[in-house]
């Protein structure tokens, strides 16, 4: 019966009724399967390193604990890795992807600069991974262009570091779908609303993807203010100058506008003022604008400034939105904000970018668990 089964599963050349297709979208299909990042590494006889990048590694069986991956036959590390009977995969964290970009390259010296430890039959150890597996290589199966091999795992790590990510031809940072306790733990302080922003944090490449490319942050109440934790800048950033701990104005910027029109009032009023105050004595009196900005955040569920001058932060003339994310009891945890040259951003309220910003700040509210997003 199984090799009936095996022979259902062998290889066939394309039947008359399949839809053809070349290598380079077969490539762009698997790249909807997101992977993690490895570099699997091994020695030859004469001790000399070798390492290959790899997002092909699998696991197979926790009895024995089995793995494999696949290398192509036409890499130059081929031969060691074929003849070898040990490697070691290293799982690469979110801060090496240098790392996989060195080793994914040709090139006599890919272990310059990357601190290693010898392993077991020494083969060496890429230093600050999330996890490493010690492996002997117990099979090698033909696979096409490629040889998959089978290694069974005599020795593990874990570092506890966050994984890299790969998928859609692009690295990628991970984070927690479902969020569990996150939602439960509700508030501006205590360690829910910290996973929760250290959620936020890790979705920011996504949103700027999202939103085309732009300059896109998080924002949370301290106590000064409406205060930026992280920011993703785009490919073309609006500014050298962006920068985490930064405290932005209440009353004239679309994150402290969020703020000020989605926060309870008696959080914000008080700073306001202030603010308000010391505009009228530097002769900037506001003339009712900031009420204005509040009341049209309201009315669109988000807050804009529209830069008339040139930004004294950014040196260039910005527009920006921010959406607010709630938490599971409706609280206003953190904004989400995107600011861009001017002539980039299209100060519509209902233009792509800020549709799909507050789209993003809705996504996040629900996996706070904010069921009316």
């Amino acid at each position: 019966m199984f090799e009936a089964f095996a022979a259902g599963l062998a290889p066939t050349k394309q039947d008359a009724s399949m839809t053809p297709f070349d290598s380079k979208e077969f490539r762009r299909a698997l790249g909807a399967f997101p992977t993690g990042v490895t570099v699997i590494t091994t020695c030859d006889d004469a001790g000399k390193p070798y390492g290959v990048t790899a997002n092909s590694f699998s696991s197979v069986s926790l009895d024995p604990p089995l793995i494999l991956w696949s290398q192509s036959t036409t890499s130059s590390s081929y031969p060691a890795f074929r003849d070898c009977p040990r490697f070691v995969v290293n799982i690469l964290g979110d801060h090496q992807v240098h790392v996989s970009n060195q080793f994914a390259k040709s090139g006599a010296d890919k272990f310059r600069e990357v601190p290693v430890k010898a392993g077991l039959g020494g083969v060496p150890i890429i230093d600050d991974c999330a996890a490493h597996l010690e492996c002997v290589k117990v099979a090698a199966y033909p696979g096409g262009d490629h040889v998959v091999y089978l290694g069974q795992v005599e020795k593990i790590f874990r570092s506890g570091r966050h994984s890299l990510a790969f998928g859609d031809g692009r690295y990628l940072r991970t984070f927690a779908h479902d969020l569990g306790e996150v939602g439960s733990q509700t508030g501006a302080t205590g360690l829910g609303s910290l996973k929760a922003q250290r959620i936020a944090l890790a979705a920011l490449p996504a949103i700027s993807e999202r939103i085309g490319q732009r300059t896109v942050g998080i924002a949370v109440w301290g106590n000064q203010g409406a205060t930026i934790i992280g920011w993703e800048p785009s490919a073309h950033p609006v500014s050298p100058f962006l920068q985490a701990g930064v405290v932005v104005s209440l009353t004239q910027s679309a994150t402290g506008v969020a703020f000020a029109a989605f926060m309870p009032p008696e959080q914000t009023q008080s700073l306001a003022d202030e603010e308000l105050q010391a505009r009228s004595r530097s002769g900037q009196p506001d003339n009712g604008q900031f009420a204005q900005r509040v009341a049209e955040a309201r009315h669109h569920g988000l807050a804009r400034a529209v830069g008339t001058a040139a930004s004294p932060r950014h040196q260039v003339t910005v527009n920006a939105f921010s959406a607010p994310v709630y938490d599971a009891e409706g609280n206003m945890v953190m904004a989400i904000s995107t600011t861009c040259e001017a002539e980039r951003l299209s100060e519509d309220w209902d233009g792509e970018v800020p549709t799909e910003l507050l789209a993003a700040a809705r996504e996040l509210s629900q996996r706070l668990g904010h069921a009316d997003a």
